[in-house]
């Protein structure tokens, strides 16, 4: 058995206390983990952990009212950087809206909604706005958050958005998903002898330990460690509901692009020889440590994205591949440094350098996000993969 514990003398060094309030909060995190392991006969799977810490209704991470975004949260992401991603971003969903002739953009999980804001903005510039844009979210605090955003910055436009608790049952259009897929609940396994063990969580005297059970669901993960031959002690983890959700995606797109930004490999990049400790990771107000029991609740729990899998999915259920490819060389085909040079009249040189740096570099997003484009109904090559398309590596 494997033990991971708050460690008084070093994380807490270098990550922010909580507050009295959040720390009441996760205690409460704490002791509903604690019932559902009791229920589980002693073992709770580890994507079950990861579910109720980060989804629990009134408990989880993302669905409770603390600040996750931006630079006083735990995390920032691209289009709070500023407006190129989403001005890039807007060429690309203006080429698949005018191919199709008509369709809405979809957006799943959409934050703090500056992508929504930003990229209908541009849109009106480009006379290219689409029939609705439609905002998935599940959470309440967020949607409300979002919702009086959009409504100061559009004004009589937020009458084109709209949102869901759930994929709509046909759509038309571009479905856009951005830093979503790397915190759905992962199930985490190590190799014992040549054989799988999945990752579970026990009750102990200083929190939440980590031990390793035998399951009779092991045969994709018996698949991995054979076909990538790894070696016993290698530690890795596999997203069954990321690949579920682009297959149902696939199930209700009628016609268009599904586009998915985020941090991951391609399956033999995820399961390299020399990545044996697995990719999980956890965020706290802009810091990232590897302690998935610090307080519980206030912190985000992400696994890179195996785009291989993804792809796969999309296919099985109809999906055509259309690209894949690094941030870096989406947003340069999509006129990243073009658009940089139209922002100096309203912003500084340096911030816009600043930004650049952060979305295209390898130092930044350039390299460790990719951008995966699968598409049903949509003919042509996409503008974003016009300097270069990996989609060989997949």
């Amino acid at each position: 058995m494997e033990s991971i514990k708050r460690t008084e003398n070093s994380l807490e060094r270098v990550l922010p206390i909580p507050d009295v309030h959040a720390q009441e909060h996760s205690a409460c995190v704490t002791a509903y983990v604690r019932e559902h392991i009791r229920k589980s006969g002693g073992v709770l799977p580890f994507d079950l952990y990861m579910d109720i810490v980060l989804y629990a209704q009134g408990l989880g991470y993302y669905v409770t009212g603390a600040q996750k975004f931006g630079q006083s949260g735990d995390f920032v992401t691209a289009p709070e950087l500023g407006p190129l991603f989403s001005k890039c971003l807007a060429r690309q969903a203006a080429e698949v809206l005018q191919r199709l002739g008509q369709g809405g953009i979809l957006e799943v999980g959409p934050g703090t909604g500056a992508l929504a804001g930003a990229l209908l903005d541009e849109l009106a510039l480009l006379n290219a706005l689409p029939d609705q844009y439609a905002l998935l979210e599940t959470s309440p605090d967020l949607k409300r958050r979002q919702q009086e955003r959009l409504t100061s910055q559009l004004g009589e436009g937020i009458e084109r958005c709209c949102w869901l608790d759930d994929l709509p049952r046909d759509w038309t259009g571009l479905v856009l998903v951005n830093e979503v897929l790397d915190a759905l609940p992962v199930t985490c396994f190590q190799v014992y002898s040549g054989h799988p063990m999945l990752a579970g969580i026990q009750n102990s005297d200083s929190g939440f330990s980590l031990s390793w059970f035998e399951s009779e669901e092991i045969a994709a993960e018996i698949e991995i460690i054979e076909k990538y031959q790894l070696p016993d002690g290698y530690t890795s983890e596999r997203c069954s509901r990321a690949d579920a959700w682009v297959s149902e995606v696939g199930t209700r797109l009628r016609c268009g692009l599904l586009l998915v930004i985020d941090y991951g490999y391609t399956a033999q990049e995820y399961y390299h020889p020399e990545r044996s400790t697995g990719t999980l990771m956890c965020h706290y107000r802009n810091r990232a440590h590897s302690d998935l029991f610090w307080y519980p609740g206030l912190q985000d729990i992400t696994a890179h994205v195996n785009f291989s899998s993804l792809a796969a999915a999309g296919r099985e259920v109809g999906l055509e591949l259309a690209g894949f490819s690094s941030q870096e060389a989406f947003l340069l085909s999509l006129g990243l440094t073009e658009l940089a040079e139209t922002t100096h009249d309203v912003r500084s040189q340096a911030e816009v350098s600043r930004e650049i740096q952060q979305l295209a570099t390898p130092s930044g997003m350039g390299e460790r996000f990719k951008v995966l484009a699968l598409s049903k109904g949509l003919e042509g090559a996409l503008l974003g993969f016009e300097l270069r398309d990996r989609s060989g590596d997949l």
